[in-house]
């Protein structure tokens, strides 16, 4: 597990080279063990290091034989023994048993196409001056630039974002590492604040910061060295609805006993492989279905397994009782960790710190992480991913309620929609009734219904907090809007599914892409800690995805398939207990003095932000809150907001510069090795 980052198209190598050296330095903490840079004509590629498999063997960049290929690579490759047998039978020579070099000799071996061979998660850079179509050749071939090759696994785990600056393209794994380089303007993106307000979080391909992007799961970028794309465009690799549909691999399983039976070994295998590493390796543990079901599997493979659990003094949020129950029954090594107000606000400041964007649910992770470091471990697994695929939220409910009330909607005129919606919401509470209400008034607001489902504030409310943004966009007629496209093309892809795979496809690829997996990514590196997530191993993600309804789905019965496969297995308390999330008591915490803190700060919006938010409403969002008209979340996302703003934007945060010694190549030192090989 690494942070990553590089600069293409500068020609000035010692200019190249210390940009991304000041990269590296804001990537610290995801790699506290090593740190590696390679400067080339037109090009400098760095990384930093938390080694977990091969410690020895695996620093970075790696090349292949002719180090005429390199790569800097994030994450880990789960089949690269396969792999690597593999490729040793078509020819290619390994110098160590890291995973990292695999990747060299898959791409010199198929490509752009090795990206199909890869099983794991995964953001990596490649950096190629072999001749064109050609491992080999004459010597001066090898002087043409190099080509770059940028590609980001296929359910967007790790991340890798990119900007195109002044006729270069700078990458990395955290937008705050290409705010360091000196060459990203912090501008803030009004496109993406109407994303986060709307939903809690910055909606891909879009970030907070105008001009940086995301390489899009399951996308590869590719070009020349010496001219780096002004406009980039990424390619699919992967679709999930493609992956799904496209096969016949004969009779579906005809009912939930059946498929189970099928999706038992690959569970029991998914998890094993999720388990290699040459460091001490645990799970978080709640007391919910999920985290359970890979601790069952898992100490089937390794005795002695680490579990954490955070906990709570407000007992009905803490999950310690089912937890410990658990932990005893599959003989772990467990460990609690009391979290409450006081701890909170003693390590708040350094949990927002740990957000690379803003975002209203991305603090759970952190405080688990950091008990879980302080631990011992460098490795966890976490159960995310099984909701998404199994049908644990109750979007795959509400969803077709959604499309209903909105589907109606259409029908009628709009006074009539507006004035009963603000009726509904007036008579009724909660969030149930709030989106509904979103639904009827503008059911043309959103691509699909389901986005309704995952509100944070209604575009109502979203249009007053950002009233002199949208009051600007009335004399515009034309605005391209990314993450908007993104939305249109999913609801493409689940146009071609079943209405429950369908939900599948919409949560996979908007709340576990832009909330749960960033926040999961930031806050645990934060912590130099490697979490995995065995569920979103792709195999499964296809094998449950391809399933009928009726093979998957049980009236009544959240997550059926998961628990007729792991029946032998779970305890009943686990899989009988209603739904809940894992969630911290902030409710509570927010009506005491954390509240006060937050009340403070929604009063002084940072400079950024005074530009697009209306500060009354930001006000109304609080007040809302402490007279009990709506939940804690609306006016913790807009704390967090301000406080990532004031960090990030307006007080740029100094970072320590890369110290590495750096491994310089020339396309004609390349070529040399080449004509001794």
């Amino acid at each position: 597990m690494c942070g990553i980052c590089g600069v293409i198209g500068i020609n000035e190598s010692p200019r190249a080279e210390e940009i991304t050296r000041r990269m590296m330095g804001a990537l610290q903490h995801r790699g506290p063990d090593e740190e590696g840079i390679l400067v080339a004509p037109l090009a400098a590629l760095g990384m930093r290091r938390l080694s977990i498999i091969d410690l020895p063997g695996g620093i970075q960049p790696v090349f292949n034989e002719t180090r005429d290929v390199a790569v800097v690579f994030n994450g880990e490759i789960y089949n690269f023994p396969q792999l690597r047998k593999k490729l040793e039978t078509l020819g290619h020579a390994f110098r160590t048993h890291s995973d990292t070099e695999v990747i060299v000799h898959a791409y010199e071996q198929w490509g752009e196409q090795c990206l199909r061979e890869l099983r794991g998660m995964f953001a990596f850079a490649i950096w190629d001056t072999r001749p064109s179509g050609s491992s080999g050749g004459r010597s001066g071939d090898a002087l043409r630039p190099a080509r770059i090759f940028l590609a980001r696994d296929r359910l967007g785990i790790k991340p890798l974002y990119y900007a195109a600056v002044d006729g270069a393209l700078l990458f990395s794994s955290e937008v705050r590492s290409l705010l360091a380089s000196g060459r990203v303007e912090p501008r803030l993106s009004p496109d993406s604040l109407e994303a986060y307000l709307t939903f809690g979080s910055v909606a891909e391909p879009s970030t907070l910061v105008e001009g940086v992007f995301s390489v899009p799961p399951g996308h590869w970028l590719s070009f020349s060295a010496d001219a780096p794309p002004a406009k980039p465009s990424p390619q699919p690799y992967w679709v999930y609805s493609d992956a799904v549909v496209q096969r016949d691999e004969g009779p579906k399983p005809r009912n939930i006993r059946d498929a189970a039976k099928q999706l038992r070994p690959l569970l029991e295998e998914t998890v094993r492989d999720h388990l290699i590493a040459d460091v001490p390796l645990g799970v978080f543990l709640s007391s919910g279905l999920d985290s359970t079901s890979l601790v069952a599997l898992g100490s089937r493979f390794q005795s002695d397994l680490h579990t954490f659990t955070v906990i709570f003094p407000e007992q009905r949020f803490s999950e310690a009782k089912i937890s410990r129950e658990t932990a005893k029954r599959f003989k772990t090594r467990h460990q609690e960790v009391l979290l409450d107000s006081d701890t909170l606000a003693a390590q708040l400041d350094d949990a927002v710190k740990s957000l690379d964007q803003p975002t209203m649910d991305g603090l759970n992770t952190y405080f688990v992480s950091r008990a879980a470091r302080h631990g011992g471990l460098k490795v966890a697994l976490s159960g995310l991913g099984s909701d998404e695929i199994f049908g644990g939220y109750s979007t795959f409910a509400s969803t077709p309620r959604a499309a209903l009330v909105a589907g109606l909607g259409r029908w009628i005129p709009g006074p009539f929609r507006r004035f009963t919606a603000g009726a509904a919401v007036r008579i009724a509470s909660g969030d149930a009734v709030r989106k509904a209400a979103a639904a009827w008034r503008s059911p043309r607001d959103f691509p699909h219904a389901y986005y309704f489902t995952r509100l944070l504030f209604t575009p109502f409310r979203v249009r007053r907090l950002l009233a002199p943004y949208f009051e600007s966009l009335e004399h515009s007629n034309s605005h391209e809007n990314l993450w908007r496209e993104r939305m249109r093309e999913t609801a493409r892809q689940a146009g071609r599914l079943d209405s429950f795979t369908a939900v599948s496809c919409f949560e996979l690829q908007s709340y576990m892409v832009n909330t749960l997996l960033r926040d999961t990514d930031s806050a645990s590196m934060a912590n130099s800690l490697e979490v995995r997530v065995p569920f979103l191993d792709h195999r499964l993600v296809e094998f449950v995805g391809r399933l009928p309804k009726r093979s998957k789905y049980k009236r009544g019965i959240p997550k059926a398939l998961l628990v007729e496969a792991l029946s032998d297995l779970l305890p009943d308390e686990v899989v009988d207990q209603p739904k809940r999330t894992f969630t911290l008591p902030w409710d509570v915490w927010l009506r005491g003095s954390l509240g006060a803190r937050v009340a403070h700060d929604l009063a002084n919006l940072a400079a950024p932000l005074q530009q697009y938010l209306n500060p009354r409403s930001v006000q109304g969002a609080w007040q809302n809150f402490a007279i009990g008209q709506t939940n804690w979340s609306r006016p913790w996302s807009l704390y967090v907001l301000n406080e990532w703003v004031r960090r990030h934007v307006t007080d740029a945060a100094s970072h320590p510069v890369s110290t590495a010694a750096a491994v310089h190549v020339s396309a004609a030192s390349a070529s040399a090795s080449k004509m001794r090989s």
